[in-house]
């Protein structure tokens, strides 16, 4: 169960990852945090995102119209 969920449907890049950032920086190391995002350049922007903070993107599941992306915060 995520920790915190966020929606940030509508948001155009860079927002989903920059807001993902603000929140996640409030969560503890291991807590997760799932968003919810409509701009199809936001699956690659989260999985670049975790590798250069050092967070685990958990998973990235495509519904009909968004995605939701999971993702654990690392040290």
């Amino acid at each position: 169960m995520p920790s915190k969920s966020m929606n940030l449907k509508g948001l155009a890049c860079p927002l989903p990852v920059l807001r993902a950032n603000k929140e996640i920086r409030k969560l503890g190391v291991g807590d997760e945090l799932e968003c919810t995002v409509t701009d199809p350049a936001a699956p690659e922007d989260f999985a670049n995102f975790c590798e250069s903070a050092g967070h685990t993107l958990l998973s990235c599941v495509e519904e009909s119209d968004f995605w939701t992306i999971s993702l654990r915060k690392g040290n």
